[in-house]
């Protein structure tokens, strides 16, 4: 299965060490979502804009892991989205973004 993360667990990112067994397929930038800032990580959520982040190939343990860091408290749910690579899970933000710094570029790497 695949993935596309945005945000914390991208290459070089605080909490990247989950990826510790994926598969880096490529990076993709996906259409029609927008990208805010949550502090620490951000969150992606449908929108007019763009969200860049990176495509990888992990194992069923890795993505359970992966639902117990982002969808444990409601604040992502889990989408299946098509990328160059094939289908990927994508953690989606479900609170509301009002008073949220909006992260123009899409690239966390540019807050």
């Amino acid at each position: 299965m695949r993935i596309f993360v945005y945000g914390s667990l991208r290459r070089k990112q605080g909490n990247s060490h989950w990826m510790t067994n994926a598969q880096w397929l490529g990076d993709y930038d996906i259409e029609n979502y927008q990208l805010f800032s949550l502090g620490h990580y951000p969150g992606a959520v449908p929108g007019e804009g763009s969200v860049v982040g990176e495509v990888y190939r992990i194992d069923a343990t890795t993505l359970a892991e992966l639902d117990a860091l982002r969808t444990a408290r409601g604040e992502y749910k889990r989408q299946l989205i098509q990328t160059p690579y094939g289908s990927a899970w994508m953690y989606v933000y479900q609170r509301s973004t009002e008073g949220l710094t909006r992260i123009e570029s899409g690239n966390w790497l540019d807050r």
